[in-house]
């Protein structure tokens, strides 16, 4: 997020009126181009992609932010996420959102937070707030992110929820009372005692215990109190946020599962990030960009850390062991390779080697999101990071691994045709998601500016959808007009989660905005094309995230992979859904599950349902 200073120009009537040509110009070509392009995709034949279902759904719901105190904040800036998980196994997503906070005290001074909400699926896209009767309602801080995952393997997805000085962890166990399930804190018993500024989070099993560690995501070290300082803009100076840079990044942090209910923070052992500059107090150094020690605000970052924003686990070189990707604003990106063995936990931190760190340039870009996915089916996963305005998304393709299975990646964004967007956006959530359950993934990215004054721009920005060309070269083209009246208005949108939340083999949106309501986008979408929807299930509810499905049909093999976190503070249906166009039949599910290697093939599965595969059992179950 960095600001640089735009001075005024002086305007003459002649370069007004060629300006005016020019745009005129510039309207009829992008008409044109966007007339063509539209005439080239079949979703204009049936219609937009998304149909806006909030208002008959029973969910009312804003984020906070606190802009209301006046303090010009990063807090305010960076909003919050959303978790759709099956809280009560009934075989329906249920809606999580993080509540955000404000500046109470006397003096508003006093940073807390607003209600989180969990909203029960009914069913036909209507919910329930259930939020007290399962114990959520006593969240009392500011936040931002929420992570789910069954850590103690009873068979039920517990609850993570990050902020600012704080992370809670909560428990899902029977209701004695009610017969149902509930939501009891257990954060001081299990050792999360994290008093940072803490974004997003992520589980995965990195030994192969079983049992899911927790990656948490740091910012900033910001106080409102002591570290808030003033910053003024150009052209009008006027006062707003003060950008990253002005402030030092925090180390991030390792939990592991000890297995009995309680963590241990690792992250001094384990191999994350803790080689930066140190100053006489033993706090991370401000650096310039050559190094050297500063103390200019906004000259530099410790590089050592980073300004942590979203994070994701996934296998990305077929050894079954998660690794663990890091978006971070305005310093390098992380990548940490698992060389973990049974017991010991190990990472290695590679993003400048593998090609992940920083753009086709080598600059450090505003990184605030992730997405992933085998977009072009070559059997790896790819990434996808949302940015900051002026630079463009990163497209990080995967072109394999060597033989030490360290995986390589390469800057595609350009290739790819996504500078074609523009550099305009300040992008958060986003997603691969294969809209027409064509076979091949598209992307969604949602968008919303973070300053208040800065060149009198606003919060809103318009969501992009960019449609997967599905051939070689493999390209995407916008196709934002298509997405329905929500794609054709302006947002303060943050987080985005995805998930069938109707069960019908269409993947719709749940996004969380900044002082504007939450919205549910149904995909309404009527290609007629097949899909296939797996859920996963490890032997003794032991985490699976590293495990891949490959589907093949007659079109061909599709592989995805079994992940953790990603978009932005986000947490999405852990089912995989394949498109499978006008193929009505599977001819083969192969499985690759996490740490032990082992294959498990699957046939005679019938389209568009989804199935239950559970670990070394070979009769999987219909689960719609």
């Amino acid at each position: 997020m960095v600001v640089s200073e735009i001075r005024s120009r002086p305007r003459w009537r002649i370069v007004a009126t060629v300006a005016l040509i020019a745009l005129a110009g510039s309207i009829a070509a992008i008409g044109l181009i966007r007339y063509l392009s539209s005439r080239s995709l079949k979703s204009n034949e049936t219609g937009d992609y998304f149909a806006d279902v909030t208002a008959d759904s029973g969910v009312e719901f804003v984020y906070r932010n606190g802009v209301e105190a006046g303090h010009l904040t990063l807090l305010e800036s960076i909003g919050g996420g959303v978790a759709l998980f099956d809280y009560d196994g009934d075989g329906l997503l249920d809606i999580f959102v993080c509540g955000g906070g404000f500046f109470g005290g006397p003096k508003n001074d006093q940073i807390q937070g607003s209600p989180c909400k969990l909203y029960k699926n009914l069913g036909n896209f209507k919910f329930k707030d259930v939020t007290a009767e399962v114990g959520l309602d006593k969240i009392d801080f500011y936040t931002h992110g929420a992570a789910v995952a069954d850590y103690d393997k009873d068979g039920w997805p517990d609850l993570l929820v990050t902020g600012y000085h704080r992370v809670a962890l909560f428990r899902n166990v029977k209701d004695e009372n009610s017969g149902g399930r509930k939501f009891v804190e257990v954060t001081d018993q299990a050792g999360l005692h994290d008093d940072l500024w803490s974004t997003s989070a992520c589980f995965m099993d990195l030994d192969g215990n079983g049992y899911p560690d927790i990656y948490v995501v740091h910012y900033l070290d910001w106080d409102l109190k002591k570290k808030n300082p003033t910053c003024i803009y150009a052209p009008h100076n006027r006062r707003d946020l003060c950008d990253p840079l002005h402030f030092l990044p925090l180390p991030h942090t390792l939990y592991r599962n000890n297995g009995d209910g309680t963590f241990t923070d690792i992250s001094d052992t384990c191999g994350l990030r803790r080689d930066g500059k140190l100053g006489p107090d033993g706090k991370p150094l401000r650096v310039n960009r050559d190094g050297q020690p500063t103390d200019i605000p906004g000259e530099g970052t410790d590089p050592a850390h980073g300004n942590g924003l979203a994070v994701m686990a996934l296998d990305t070189n077929n050894d079954g062991k998660p690794d663990i990707m890091v978006a971070n604003d305005l310093t390098n990106n992380f990548f940490y390779l698992n060389e973990s063995t049974p017991g010991n936990i190990m990472l290695k931190e590679m993003a400048v080697a593998v090609g992940v760190a920083t753009d086709g340039d080598g600059m450090r870009m505003g990184n605030m999101g992730i997405a992933q996915a085998d977009y072009d089916r070559s059997g790896a996963p790819s990434f996808f990071v949302t940015t900051f305005e002026r630079q463009s998304p990163s497209l990080y393709h995967c072109r394999g691994h060597r033989r030490d299975r360290v995986p390589r990646f390469e800057y595609a964004t350009e290739s790819a045709g996504l500078s074609a967007i523009g550099r305009k956006y300040v992008s958060w959530g986003t997603a691969f998601i294969d809209i027409e359950n064509r076979g091949w993934q598209d992307i969604i990215e949602v968008n919303g500016q973070i300053f208040y004054h800065y060149l009198d721009r606003m919060h809103p920005q318009y969501p992009v959808i960019l449609h997967n060309s599905g051939n070689k070269p493999f390209r995407f083209r916008e196709c934002t007009d298509k997405g329905g009246p929500f794609f054709q208005q302006t947002h303060s949108s943050r987080g985005m989660a995805y998930g069938d939340l109707d069960n019908d083999g269409r993947i719709d949106l749940v996004i969380s905005h900044v002082n504007e309501p939450l919205v549910i986008l149904r995909n309404v979408y009527n290609s007629g094309n097949h899909w296939l929807g797996i859920e996963l299930k490890g032997a003794d509810h032991r985490d699976i995230i590293g495990s891949r499905v490959i589907v093949e049909s007659a079109q061909g093999k599709q592989t995805r992979f079994v992940h953790s976190g990603g978009s932005y503070a986000s947490t999405s249906d852990p089912r995989l859904v394949f498109g499978l166009g006008k193929d009505d039949k599977v001819d083969k599910v192969t499985v690759m599950w996490s740490h032990n290697g082992k294959e498990q093939k699957v046939q005679g599965l019938a389209v568009d349902h989804y199935w239950r595969i559970t670990e070394g059992n070979n009769k999987p179950e219909r689960n719609d």
